[in-house]
């Protein structure tokens, strides 16, 4: 079963009306906390005995995470700041894991006075950190990723080779640590259960390997990449958990502990922006696209639209109307500010200044990268239902 894309015939959700009878002056993302709590549900059903650590980074709405938390929630911190948010809505300081393997000595210390004892590294060094800040804590090693078929690859800046990996583990108990297992990412939007395949199968030789060099690995965090709806069909949540978790049965049996990162997967669908056209123009007479410029771009939220990877769902109130392909971009006075140009997404050719745009399905990774004010364009506002 997969997902169907928002069609003019679903019923009225609290997310859609709240879109019709909004009225914004400035781009704002409206979420439906209901939303999230039925993704929970939804990819918890498929992951079952697996441990859900939502990524805070995607999205740190207060409201959402107070809401998972709720729900039982567990939580991947990737600074200080998203510790000290999950420990305000009232997470147990069990319950997060420290995930960014780049940290500042000081904020291990600090997580380790917060009660924090799970902790990511990928080089001796952070290791080393981590002895000296957070004596005993228990940590991963997080592999790199090198044959990902994920829409966006999040291979180089994380993970070490899988040769590293047993005398990373080794130095580990000689610092006092406790090397529980191994992570990774599979790579963001991985549309397919399928494609975690090839990477499952590497993972499975290290911690193989590991067992072989008298070790006993006991965790497996299996990282994000579960995926949202961009117009291409993807399986229901529980259906493609469900799938990830029977490729990771086959590879490892019976592993004491998984845990699962969604981030996108968790808050994408449950929020879609209001945002605004400022001008349709052309370049010369018999220019073939025209341009379309929002007053959101790159910085003010839609900066996953870098390399065109993420393809958002765009709807006006002119839909019924002829479309034809247009070049989209942001409103800011930068040449980078563009949004899709190598694949232009057809809108309305009636489209016009001061029209209003839904942006669908834009509730990860956009308020949060949203810039404080470059050119002085505001922020993206939320809107919490």
């Amino acid at each position: 079963m997969t997902h169907a894309a928002h069609g003019a015939f679903a019923p009225v959700s609290r997310l859609d009306s709240a879109l019709a009878t909004l009225a914004v002056d400035r781009p704002t993302l409206v979420l439906d906390t209901d939303r999230v709590a039925a993704q929970y549900r939804s990819l918890k059903a498929g992951l079952g005995f697996a441990h859900i650590h939502y990524a805070v980074k995607a999205n740190p709405s207060r409201a959402i995470l107070a809401r998972l938390v709720g729900l039982g929630s567990h939580f991947d911190a990737a600074s200080r700041g998203e510790i000290e948010l999950c420990l305000d809505a009232g997470a147990a300081p069990w319950a997060i894991s420290f995930g960014n393997t780049i940290k500042k000595p000081a904020d291990i210390a600090f997580a380790h006075r917060a009660g924090i004892t799970l902790f990511a590294a990928d080089a001796s060094e952070e290791l080393e950190k981590i002895a000296a800040h957070a004596p005993g804590a228990e940590v991963y090693i997080r592999l790199l990723v090198e044959n990902s078929e994920a829409d966006w690859p999040l291979s180089r800046k994380f993970g070490c080779k899988p040769a590293m990996v047993p005398a990373l583990f080794s130095h580990a108990v000689a610092l006092g640590l406790k090397p529980l297992g191994l992570s990774f990412h599979v790579g963001s939007q991985t549309r397919k259960a399928a494609m975690w395949a090839p990477v499952l199968d590497d993972v499975a030789q290290v911690w193989r390997d590991l067992e072989a060099r008298g070790h006993a690995p006991s965790l497996l965090n299996i990282g994000g990449g579960f995926p949202a709806f961009y117009g291409d069909p993807i399986d229901t949540p529980t259906s493609y958990a469900a799938s990830v978790m029977a490729l990771v049965s086959e590879r490892f049996g019976a592993v004491a502990r998984v845990m699962a990162e969604p981030g996108r997967g968790m808050v994408a669908e449950a929020g879609a922006i209001l945002a605004e056209v400022m001008l349709v123009s052309r370049k010369s007479d018999d220019d073939a696209h025209r341009w379309v410029y929002l007053d959101i771009g790159r910085f003010s939220g839609l900066a996953e639209t870098e390399g065109e990877a993420i393809r958002y769902q765009i709807e006006t109130a002119r839909d019924h109307d002829t479309h034809g392909p247009c070049i989209l971009a942001g409103p800011s006075c930068d040449s980078a500010d563009v949004l899709y140009e190598k694949r232009p997404v057809h809108l309305p050719l009636t489209l016009r200044a001061g029209d209003k745009v839904v942006i669908r399905n834009a509730g990860a990774y956009t308020s949060s990268y949203s810039s404080v004010g470059f050119n002085g364009f505001p922020p993206l506002d939320v809107v919490v239902l």
